[in-house]
């Protein structure tokens, strides 16, 4: 997997998967742009730790639509293309159904969806229109295991993740013409920031349980499953979902 001169933009960069895949990329030649929405401080640490040179930050709210379109004219603009997208940016919001307010369930679902879906979307649609004109590129998004297995406490979440993947598929038809490919991991739980609470709480030994490895999954685990779908060879798999579990949940 090299990526020699490769440029690389990866949303929700500078912590976690995020911070795992831009250290996976530029370690493996590419220049790499980290999107951060507010901690400064993480974004700078993620960059300074990347291997080789080119490499920058750029703060956007991805919940709005002119941010991401200006986030994109800042990365043209320093990087004069831009060949692979990483769609990783996420919240996670409990609220479930039974406890919380009319009000709260409206905010957390438009919240979710703004940022997790729409967002996702709109960066899709302003890399394409570069990656077409260029002649080829690749789209990454990262879903969750919570597409597909359920999320009870957080509704919003498994079902903009499980919209995620079906925008995946259709844009990968819709792309693939153009040379644009476009694939999708579904992480279980991950040792990130998102997951800290659950796994250093009262649930954490039950959810380890969850695999048979005992354990979740650490970042680089799913960043090698990006770059794995990022890179050249693996055009006929566009389209398609990878699970990154450890066998917590299994679909056929």
């Amino acid at each position: 997997m090299d990526f020699t001169e490769k440029t690389v933009l990866i949303t929700g960069g500078s912590r976690g998967i995020g911070r795992a895949t831009a250290q996976a990329f530029a370690g493996s030649g590419a220049r790499v742009a980290i999107n951060f929405r507010s901690d400064h401080d993480a974004a700078r640490e993620t960059i300074e730790s990347l291997a080789g040179e080119g490499h920058f930050a750029v703060r956007a709210d991805l919940s709005h639509a002119q941010a991401v379109e200006q986030m994109f004219k800042v990365v043209i603009g320093e990087f004069g293309r831009l060949d692979i997208l990483i769609n990783n940016a996420g919240i996670f919001k409990l609220h479930p159904i039974t406890e919380v307010s009319y009000d709260e369930w409206q905010q957390v679902w438009r919240d979710t969806l703004d940022t997790n879906l729409i967002g996702a979307a709109n960066a899709c649609y302003c890399a394409v229109q570069h990656m077409i004109q260029a002649g080829s590129g690749r789209i990454i998004n990262v879903s969750s295991r919570g597409a597909f297995r359920g999320e009870p406490d957080q509704p919003a979440y498994g079902a903009s993740k499980a919209a995620m993947n079906a925008m995946g598929q259709s844009l990968a038809q819709a792309l693939a013409p153009h040379n644009v490919f476009v694939g999708t991991v579904a992480p279980g739980f991950v040792e990130t920031d998102m997951a800290k609470d659950w796994l250093e709480g009262d649930e954490g030994e039950q959810i380890r349980k969850q695999s048979p490895l005992h354990r979740v999954a650490r970042p680089e685990e799913v960043a090698r499953g990006i770059l794995f779908l990022a890179s050249e060879g693996t055009e006929f798999m566009t389209g398609a979902i990878l699970d990154i579990n450890g066998a917590s949940y299994l679909r056929s």
